[in-house]
């Protein structure tokens, strides 16, 4: 609780008055803007980067147990690659889907950041971008991006889970 209001007592002290910090206030909060806004976009531009290393490392666990498949390896070996290759792959989609998660909260206060500093400017983009998205009385015109792109992990998690019960299943017998 102590910690709290040190944090709002810093942050009071921040938050000066234009008579107080001097004439140039407009340009260095205009410069902080651009850097907030700069800074999600690169958030953004991560989150692709890595959505596309799981999604190539997962897709090439896949090709590489059907070229095994296709070299004839043996029903012993066979099982012990989908167990392996499910377990690993349940455990790629599950840091994957972390991943996406822990970006979406990232950028999630980036943005609030950036339409607390919008306040304080002629134009209000982000803000008002966000309430044409999402009417107060009606359902949202799209679906964010972070929650679309959750299904793909969540969906190659059930697969390799998939394979790793049927990898069990066949040595269990």
């Amino acid at each position: 609780m102590e910690h709290e209001l040190d944090r709002g007592r810093d942050q009071e002290e921040r938050n000066l008055n234009p008579s107080e910090y001097g004439g140039r206030i407009s340009d260095h909060l205009l410069e902080q803007y651009k850097l907030y806004v700069e800074m999600a976009d690169r958030i953004s531009q991560r989150r692709d980067q890595s959505n596309r290393f799981y999604a190539g490392l997962l897709a090439g666990m896949i090709a590489l147990m059907v070229v095994m498949a296709r070299f004839g390896v043996s029903d012993d070996v066979w099982d012990v690659v989908f167990l392996v290759g499910g377990l690993f792959g349940c455990f790629l989609s599950v840091v994957w889907l972390v991943n996406i998660r822990s970006y979406r909260a990232l950028n999630s206060a980036k943005f609030t950041v950036i339409n607390e500093l919008e306040k304080k400017l002629p134009a209000q983009g982000f803000s008002t971008e966000r309430e044409l998205l999402r009417p107060p009385d009606a359902s949202p015109k799209y679906f964010q991006l972070t929650r679309v792109e959750q299904f793909v992990p969540a969906l190659m998690f059930v697969m390799f889970l998939g394979l790793a019960v049927h990898a069990i299943l066949r040595l269990i017998d």
